[in-house]
């Protein structure tokens, strides 16, 4: 008889919510960065910029909207996942194929993008916000007067605003944590050189975090180029030609903020989830 916990349903909000709360700060920068016309600030002067101008609280403005968004978007995609996942796994004899983990990689993270997509919008306004002078600031109290005030004054399609963005960043980002995370482990596993512990959650997630940041820098420019839009993109197009007008390169902007931010935020979002998996998950006997 061997005993195995498997992860609940609501294991991958509750994990993206702890790993957000540390990471904050740095997906503020990397916003801060993306919406700049030209480059004028790398990372560490962004940082001291706001630390001087607004406080050191001010690095976690919109921390409620960002838990939101974990708790819309980063819970539909693991849910999704790992359902799916633990119930081919059941009815197979072993791990599931390398591209049946992609293909339900990107639509748990679609599926996930699309639904967090409003969070997501506050969220980046939120973050955004300190950025403008005062009479243009929005000054959302938290993330559900943000939603509201969207709603009400610009009607419920601008919710959805940047949503196929959001959608596709969204899918391009699951496969890259969750489908590569599944693999790196089953890989390490596989050598025999370490047992299911915490290095080998580390290590796993370190090489997911890599392979997600390259995979959804583009998209992620992108999104937040549509999302923080006062109405001067026509749609998803016309966003991407007036950003590659500004050189390949600005598909990259931020990649390395990107990094510093993705990359902890998956180590820490899945070690957070295996020890949540190992001390609260559902105990199978087989």
């Amino acid at each position: 008889m061997t005993e195995k916990r498997m992860s609940r349903w609501y294991f991958g909000g509750l994990a993206s919510c702890g790993a957000a709360c540390c990471t904050h700060p740095l997906d503020l920068i990397k916003v801060h960065l993306q919406t700049q016309q030209e480059v004028k600030k790398r990372m560490l002067g962004m940082a001291i910029h706001v630390m001087k101008n607004d406080g050191m609280l001010a690095l976690y403005n919109g921390l409620s909207a960002s838990l939101c968004r974990q708790m819309s978007y980063s819970l539909t995609r693991f849910a999704i996942y790992e359902t799916v996942r633990d119930m081919m796994g059941s009815t197979n004899k072993g791990p599931m194929p390398f591209y049946q983990k992609v293909l339900l990689g990107a639509f748990g993270g679609f599926t996930g993008g699309f639904v967090g997509t409003p969070a997501d919008m506050v969220n980046v306004r939120m973050q955004n916000d300190m950025k403008l002078p005062p009479e243009l600031r929005r000054n959302y109290k938290h993330a559900f007067d943000g939603l509201f005030r969207v709603f009400r004054e610009e009607g419920l399609r601008k919710l959805f605003s940047g949503a196929s963005m959001a959608s596709s960043r969204g899918a391009m980002v699951t496969v890259g944590q969750l489908a590569c995370y599944d693999q790196a482990k089953q890989l390490v596993l596989g050598t025999g050189m370490m047992g299911d512990n915490i290095f080998t959650h580390f290590l796993s997630s370190f090489i997911a975090g890599g392979c997600a940041t390259f995979l959804c820098q583009p998209l992620d420019v992108m999104k937040t180029r549509l999302m923080n839009s006062k109405g001067e993109y026509t749609g998803v197009i016309h966003c991407l030609r007036e950003t590659a007008k500004l050189g390949p390169m600005a598909f990259y902007k931020g990649l390395v903020p990107a990094g510093i931010r993705l990359v902890p935020q998956t180590v820490l979002t899945f070690i957070f989830l295996e020890q949540l998996k190992k001390h609260f998950g559902i105990l199978i006997i087989s």
